[in-house]
């Protein structure tokens, strides 16, 4: 029991300074968040208060309202500490890995399954839906990144669905922050096993990233590829 308890409180100590860091990230991006999370606790604890008077039940309904009002808050402080995030993400390459690596269970993604010198990339994710291809960089340049990774697709894998996007904010394109809900909408057309067996067929004809290490998350700017290296297949 003795031991338990430093371990559970060295948990908490860890949650809270996790959130306060956060919450110090996200206060550089959104200077309101701390008005605007006092204003939705004290705004939702006050109307669960006065329904209380009115009922002539304040302390329950206090109770209550301040429990409410504590969740609230957490959704809201989620919601726009996620926006920040994406804001602060927005434009760097390889922010799109980032996202596709914290997409959820089901999906296997691999970065920089092809790339070129001006540092546009493509990544892969495998799931469900099929074969995802997510392109960042200039839109003109990854079109043709795009097709000729999904002219491979088609020969290896020529059964399964592939879809692709193009990371951006212009018209056709999918915003960085929305990539993922994209992705989740897309119609499930595979079993788990077909899923497996894809990805058994994918790593066996290897990628990019088996001859050419590449940090995870978004790239540094500026790196450049050795000349010499891979290009865009």
């Amino acid at each position: 029991m003795a031991r338990k308890e430093p371990a559970a409180d060295a948990a908490n100590a860890g949650r809270l300074k996790q959130i306060a860091l956060t919450y110090k990230m996200t206060r550089k991006a959104d200077k309101m968040i701390g008005l605007v999370l006092a204003a939705v606790g004290i705004g939702t604890f006050g109307v669960f208060l006065a329904i209380g008077f009115l009922i002539d039940h304040p302390w329950y309904l206090g109770v209550f309202g301040l429990l409410v009002a504590l969740l609230a808050t957490a959704i809201v402080f989620g919601r726009r500490a996620e926006r920040a995030a994406f804001g602060q993400m927005e434009g760097q390459p390889g922010a799109a890995a980032a996202v596709l690596d914290n997409i959820g269970r089901g999906w296997t993604t691999t970065p920089a399954v092809a790339m070129n010198r001006s540092q546009d990339v493509v990544h892969r994710a495998v799931g469900k839906a099929g074969i995802v291809l997510v392109a960042e960089g200039n839109p003109n340049r990854v079109k043709s990144l795009l097709a000729a990774e999904k002219k491979k697709m088609n020969r290896i894998v020529a059964d399964v669905p592939v879809h692709d996007l193009i990371v951006g904010t212009g018209e056709g394109q999918v915003e960085l922050k929305k990539v993922r809900t994209t992705m989740l909408k897309l119609p499930r057309v595979l079993t788990g096993p077909q899923v497996t067996a894809t990805n058994d067929r994918l790593r066996a004809m290897g990628d990019l990233m088996s001859n050419m290490p590449l940090p995870k998350g978004p790239m540094p700017k500026g790196m450049k590829l050795p000349k010499g290296g891979p290009r865009g297949r």
